[in-house]
């Protein structure tokens, strides 16, 4: 029921024109050259450690992997990271 109710979602949003991120409550990440990242609509820090990070969201967990990790800004529903950042990765829900 409710994947179905995502897709009624999705098609308004769709045919409106209208944002996704916000209509969809999905994740939007900007990402500033290799050393901060901002991640708007998350759900959680599931994981902050030397290496690396993961952030919950409603499309699964993403991965942030590198080091030198701080988190300048955390409020509502948007954190921003600073660091050496390597990779970014979506793992979807299991």
């Amino acid at each position: 029921m409710e994947n179905k109710f995502f897709r009624t979602k999705e098609t308004i949003a769709n045919k409106l024109d209208l944002p996704r991120d916000i209509l969809l409550d999905l994740p939007k990440i900007t990402i500033l050259a290799d050393n901060e990242i901002n991640i708007e609509n998350h759900k959680g820090i599931v994981i902050f450690e030397e290496e690396e990070i993961k952030i919950n969201s409603n499309v699964g967990p993403i991965s942030i992997y590198g080091n030198s990790f701080k988190i300048l800004f955390i409020g509502g529903n948007t954190i921003t990271l600073s660091g050496n950042f390597k990779s970014v990765v979506y793992e979807g829900h299991e």
